[in-house]
């Protein structure tokens, strides 16, 4: 159950943060969808790519799709002046959306019996492959690459999961709650991980 309804919510948490940029962007409606529809399932189809499951099983998440659609025609038609506070409210569903699939992804690789690496690297790759896919296609510096915490938190779950600390349904939903919660203080916060930079003489 926890599956289905955190794949749902990721879909449209995903589909309407991708709908947002592109607008963002002034790309035509035609690229508001396609944005949004990339951004929703890129995770997923990375996720399927490196750990050997067809690419074409995503097709089969017809109602997914439709949930998308449904979410970037909202998002289209909202009034504009209330979209343009992308840094207010924007991230809050970017958050959403790394939350939910990196549990989901979590939980496929552990139905297939993967490792303990593998889980985590399904987790992070579903929970922040469609938002690098978008930030790429929309010119912009992936988050993920950024100092700024983001995919810790999708990497954390996966390994919450993969050791079986968390599987129950509730506990499913109260850490995915807690890793929203995270993700939106360390932007809040500013919260960074260590970087360096070299300076070429």
């Amino acid at each position: 159950m926890a599956w289905e309804v955190l794949s749902a919510i990721g879909t449209i948490a995903f589909a309407i943060s991708g709908a947002i940029i592109a607008m963002e962007e002034e790309y035509d409606i035609f690229g508001v969808y396609l944005l949004g529809v990339v951004t929703a399932f890129g995770g997923g189809a990375v996720r399927n790519l490196l750990i050997g499951v067809p690419v074409s099983a995503l097709w089969e998440q017809e109602m997914m799709f439709q949930l998308a659609l449904v979410s970037i025609t909202l998002v289209f038609l909202f009034p504009h002046r209330l979209l343009g506070q992308w840094n207010r409210w924007g991230h809050f569903f970017d958050a959403i959306g790394l939350s939910a699939f990196a549990v989901q992804g979590a939980l496929y690789a552990v139905e297939l019996n993967l490792p303990v690496y593998a889980v985590v690297v399904a987790a992070v790759l579903t929970g922040s492959g469609g938002g690098i896919i978008r930030d790429m296609l929309a010119g912009r510096k992936p988050l993920v690459l950024k100092a700024e915490i983001y995919a810790v938190w999708a990497a954390m779950a996966g390994l919450l999961i993969s050791v079986d600390l968390v599987r129950n349904d509730i506990f499913l939903y109260i850490l995915f709650g807690a890793i929203t919660a995270l993700r939106i203080l360390s932007y809040t916060y500013k919260w960074r991980l260590p970087s360096r930079k070299i300076t070429v003489s």
